[in-house]
Parts: C-alpha cells; structure tokens; sequence
C-alpha cells in the first residue's frame, strides 16, 4: 500500500488536506473521481472530522506521500 496526499483547495487560502492508503496513483485518481459532485467525511492528521461537498471544490490535487519518521530524527546528535 502506498500513501496519498489529496489536497481539496476552496480559493487561493484555504484548503483541507487528506491522506489515504491506496495500491496505486491510478487507484487514488479514481477514488477522487467517483467522489466528484459528493458530500465525503474524513478525519484529518490532527483529528478533525471534515465534511465537504466536492462541488464546492475549486482544484483537487493527489500526490504520493513519502512520511517522515521525525521521531527518529530528533535522537540524532
């Protein structure tokens, strides 16, 4: 499984950020499209639940997602 990034921009300042498992890029870009023109619910990284009808979505952006353990990088000296 590979790590998604979707990025739902509403104007040039706000936006609603989402991470999902997924097989391929492919796999992503078709999850997007079925969603298009839906209220869809999520819970973001920091735990917020989110509705969203994507009608009011202006660009709708999906990139793999390489997270960083930084866990394991605050114990370097």
């Amino acid at each position: 499984m590979k790590e998604f990034k979707v990025t739902y921009f509403f104007d040039e300042n706000y936006y609603i950020r989402r991470f999902i498992l997924l097989d391929s890029q492919e796999a992503a870009e078709e999850l997007i499209q079925s969603e298009r023109d839906q209220y869809i619910s999520f819970t973001d990284s920091r735990g917020i639940y989110h509705e969203l009808n994507t009608r009011d979505v202006r660009v709708i952006q999906v990139s793999e997602y390489q997270r960083i353990d930084k866990s394991k990088k605050a114990k370097r000296p």
